[in-house]
């Protein structure tokens, strides 16, 4: 269990203590597992508004699992979405990393928030009012995945050091591969849609890998949270929009 309290610590607000001898680094095994915890949180409040309510409003439901989302994750990855979108309209590595180590937050960065809000609130809603609030599972485990994939891939792009300099100077293929395992293994439950929304996520994060690379030199927290919040909304917009159909066809009905 070496690392967990680390990876609840660094990922929600939870307060856990963190034992000496142990390295941030090692939290990278239990990513996966924190993300399977906060999908089963928002899940379970989600089932709970649509089960005391007189009538059915996915929309107030959806308005709160994205103030839920953000108070249990103290707002981590919305921060590092906005700090990239600044530093889009900066010229050169060294510009845009000086950017997102900016505390203010720009024009840029103030529409990419409301962007990712108002897209998750809109399709909260319609995983609510289609039945299919369960694939928050799946796709908050492929987000945190991710996150492990490019922290073990790629080499941290600031010389002076920041937040997920340590995370990445330990990163190993072992906890690449541990990792990688686990998400499986939870998307092989979920059925066909959930092996698809592994490849579909990974598919994304390796272009998205090669643009950090090439525009940053390498990884970051900010890109690492900002990876986080582009892949679950593509994969939660995937599951809104073709998620009902495709078990309906493959016949994995208990997931509804």
């Amino acid at each position: 269990m070496k690392g967990l309290s680390s990876a609840i610590r660094t990922l929600t607000l939870i307060p856990c203590a963190v034992r000496e001898d142990e390295k941030l680094s090692d939290s990278l095994y239990w990513f996966v597992v924190v993300g399977l915890g906060l999908g089963l949180a928002l899940f379970a409040f989600g089932s709970l508004w649509q089960w005391i309510l007189p009538t059915p409003w996915p929309l107030g439901g959806a308005v709160l699992l994205v103030a839920l989302e953000v108070f249990l994750t103290r707002g981590l990855h919305l921060d590092g979405l906005a700090d990239w979108a600044d530093s889009i309209g900066g010229f050169g590595r060294e510009r845009r990393l000086a950017i997102m180590k900016d505390v203010s937050v720009g024009a840029f960065g103030s529409l990419a928030l409301i962007l990712d809000v108002v897209l998750r609130v809109v399709i909260f809603s319609k995983l609510m009012a289609s039945g299919s609030l369960i694939w928050i599972l799946v796709v908050t485990v492929i987000a945190k995945d991710i996150m492990v994939g490019l922290t073990t891939t790629l080499p941290y792009a600031r010389a002076e050091g920041g937040m997920a300099g340590p995370f990445v100077a330990g990163a190993s293929r072992e906890h690449w591969f541990f990792s990688h395992c686990l998400c499986l293994v939870v998307c092989l439950f979920f059925g066909p849609l959930g092996v698809g929304l592994f490849f579909l996520g990974w598919g994304f994060t390796a272009l998205y890998g090669k643009q950090c690379r090439k525009q940053f030199g390498g990884i970051t927290g900010d890109l690492l949270g900002t990876a986080n919040e582009m892949v679950s909304l593509l994969l939660l917009l995937f599951c809104a929009v073709w998620g009902k159909e495709i078990m309906s066809v493959t016949g994995w009905f208990w997931l509804r």
